[in-house]
């Protein structure tokens, strides 16, 4: 198995032309159901159908569905598996612009404080979080370049001028040159982590005595539903969270609402 994992790995690469992240991802699914199953047609299908009967995510029945699909693909076999129907995601939970600043107000370093703002105020996602560097920053114009982001795309997102000020404050203690990552561990001898930026909030919203679960996520989620609440249009949004899709924006909407009011108190003339 480890020789023919090592083989499927290069297949995942050379062939198909996923990221690193992906084909480890479907080579540890198929290693973890190889365990469980012989890998024939027969089995296969058995533990597609328990698999489709379970109550596991549907994001996870089809990860694992691909998976094996790849797998027979690479031993020359052609199978495929209908998908389920995805359900309507909705967004339930979301911080309040009071909880941000509790977050912010209970950090204890400008460390901390930076990346939880730079989170807050930019949308990005862990993962890009984790691997900005210096020179991804553009301090004159408050925007930040996500190098390698989702899909291994690059784009451009906006901080706010306060944010901006605690970079410059942050760089007052942790000085960089522009190819060294902006966050790193404490001793500074590796990259900052998703693990380390999880456990992080988590202890602040300890810390702030919130009750609700604070990850990473959160604070993208909570970016968009207070520009909508705002009166951003949709297409603002959907520019600073880089979506590919104008639906996957209009999430936020279908899962809280929209305000007229917010739009029509941005424009209403001042006659008074």
């Amino acid at each position: 198995m480890k020789t023919n994992t090592q083989e499927f790995e290069k297949f995942l690469c050379i062939r198909k032309g996923l990221s690193p992240v992906t084909i480890s991802g479907h080579t540890k699914a198929i290693e973890r159901i190889a365990k469980k199953i012989e890998l024939n047609r027969e089995n296969t299908e058995n533990f597609v159908f328990s698999l489709y009967q379970s109550n596991f995510s549907y994001s996870h029945k089809a990860n694992q569905v691909k998976s094996l699909e790849y797998w027979f693909e690479f031993l020359g076999q052609s199978i495929y598996f209908a998908r389920q129907r995805k359900p309507k995601p909705l967004i339930k939970q979301t911080l309040t612009e009071a909880e941000v600043t509790k977050l912010l107000f209970c950090c204890r370093n400008i460390r901390e404080k930076t990346i939880v703002a730079l989170l807050a105020y930019s949308g990005i996602r862990p993962k890009e979080l984790k691997n900005i560097k210096l020179g991804d920053i553009d301090f004159g114009n408050n925007e930040l370049r996500v190098v390698e982001g989702k899909g291994l795309k690059d784009g451009v997102v906006y901080f706010s001028a306060s944010c901006n000020k605690l970079l410059m404050e942050y760089l007052q203690s942790f000085p960089k040159n522009p190819e060294q990552y902006l966050f790193m561990s404490f001793d500074g001898q590796r990259q900052f982590s998703q693990y380390a930026l999880r456990k992080l909030l988590k202890v602040l919203a300890l810390r702030a005595g919130m009750t609700k679960r604070v990850y990473p996520y959160l604070l993208r989620h909570t970016l968009a539903t207070v520009m909508i609440n705002r009166g951003s249009d949709i297409f603002t949004i959907k520019n600073q969270l880089r979506h590919s899709l104008i639906e996957t924006t209009l999430l936020y909407i279908s899962s809280f609402g929209y305000s007229p009011k917010n739009k029509y108190e941005q424009f209403v003339p001042s006659y008074c």
